[in-house]
């Protein structure tokens, strides 16, 4: 059935998500259109080696160039996109973790925002060259753009310190659900907030994980610069990188549907999984920095840093949340996480009987400690 807001607050965190998607996108796609509008494609592609003094080197950075502002606003559309589906999912889960993770989703876009403008900057500023008298570009577009560029952090900084200030309103009204779902046991409360905060962590590394990669492919991966340095000349990790972004989305619905049927043996090698996409990520954070593949990395360094290290991160609350999880199976909470969930008209109702019986005892109410 689908799910409709029915609280001032909750329709205030959508509205607020919505808004603010909205905003920036409209900002992105006017700096976009400028940035493309601007560029003299036919002289970008007829950019030749010996044109530059580093030769081919040189050239795949220019036209890398040309490739961050689509790739930023791909991300930016993706990005906002599913903060609009994940606030939906958490209003309708009643999920004040994932609220939680929300704000601070969006406290990493802010991140995000700010470290674009010095990216755009910069590739404004390469393509000012004009080898061979071939401009690259038409005019220095910094100026018109650089409002937009600031309204975007603006907007979600704003954004962010209302949104902390309508989850600590849902914080509030969603205590009552908890405790209609799993009852006052303050330990199986505890295993419910551990499988809670799995699952929105397993949500936010698919995010991360699809943003690094995205940004690597088509920056990075794609250019004959990067490709010439692998095995025999084959870049054999692009194609990897490809196959590897439907394979991540199934591994983490697999990663969840284990944890609710309390699987031990394959949620240990979930784990293992988990090991190995730390120890990629930690390889690709440190070959941004090598001599060898700086100027690969160059164009899109300070974002792919950005993503890396907060993958990372991720990863590392996710294993541990996920040996929580293991050590919680067989512990009674399976039938709480299996169950059909508790709805609005049922929650209302509920609250209408006690309301209807003040002469009865109400259990006081369980809240997120």
């Amino acid at each position: 059935m689908f799910y409709k807001p029915n609280t001032p607050w909750s329709w205030s965190f959508l509205v607020l998500a919505f808004v603010q998607s909205c905003i920036v996108l409209a900002c992105e796609g006017y700096v976009f259109a400028r940035f493309q509008n601007n560029l003299h494609l036919d002289n970008i592609k007829s950019l030749r080696p010996e044109m530059y003094q580093n030769g081919d080197v040189d050239v795949e950075y220019q036209k890398a160039q040309t490739r961050t502002i689509p790739t930023y606003l791909t991300l930016f559309i993706f990005a906002h996109m599913f903060l609009v589906i994940l606030c939906y999912d958490a209003l309708r889960l009643k999920n004040t973790i994932q609220v939680i993770g929300i704000c601070i989703f969006n406290l990493a876009m802010l991140v995000y925002a700010a470290i674009q403008m010095d990216q755009i900057r910069d590739a404004n500023t390469a393509l000012a060259t004009a080898p061979e008298g071939k401009p690259l570009r038409e005019r220095d577009i910094w100026e018109p753009i650089r409002p937009f560029l600031i309204t975007i952090p603006c907007v979600i900084a704003l954004s962010t310190v209302l949104m902390f200030v309508v989850c600590w309103k849902l914080y509030d009204e969603f205590a009552w659900r908890i405790y209609k779902h799993i009852s006052a046991d303050l330990r199986m409360k505890k295993r419910y907030l551990t499988f809670q905060i799995f699952i929105a962590l397993l949500k936010f590394d698919f995010f991360f994980f699809i943003g690094f990669s995205v940004q690597f492919i088509v920056i990075v991966a794609s250019t004959t610069g990067y490709i010439a340095k692998q095995i025999g000349g084959r870049d054999y990790e692009f194609y990897l990188t490809i196959a590897a972004l439907p394979i991540t989305i199934a591994f983490l619905a697999i990663a969840a549907w284990c944890t609710r049927r309390e699987l031990k043996a394959a949620m240990w090698c979930v784990v293992v999984v988990f090991f190995a996409a730390l120890a990629y990520f930690v390889f690709k954070l440190v070959r941004m920095y090598q001599k060898k593949f700086e100027q690969s990395y160059k164009p899109a360094r300070r974002s792919l840093t950005t993503f890396a290290v907060i993958t990372i991160i991720l990863i590392v609350l996710t294993i541990g949340n996920a040996i929580a999880c293991i050590m919680n199976f067989d512990k009674g909470l399976k039938p709480h996480i299996t169950k059909r969930k508790v709805n609005d008209e049922e929650d209302k109702h509920s609250m209408t009987e006690m309301s209807n019986h003040p002469s009865q005892p109400i259990p006081s109410r369980m809240t997120i400690d």
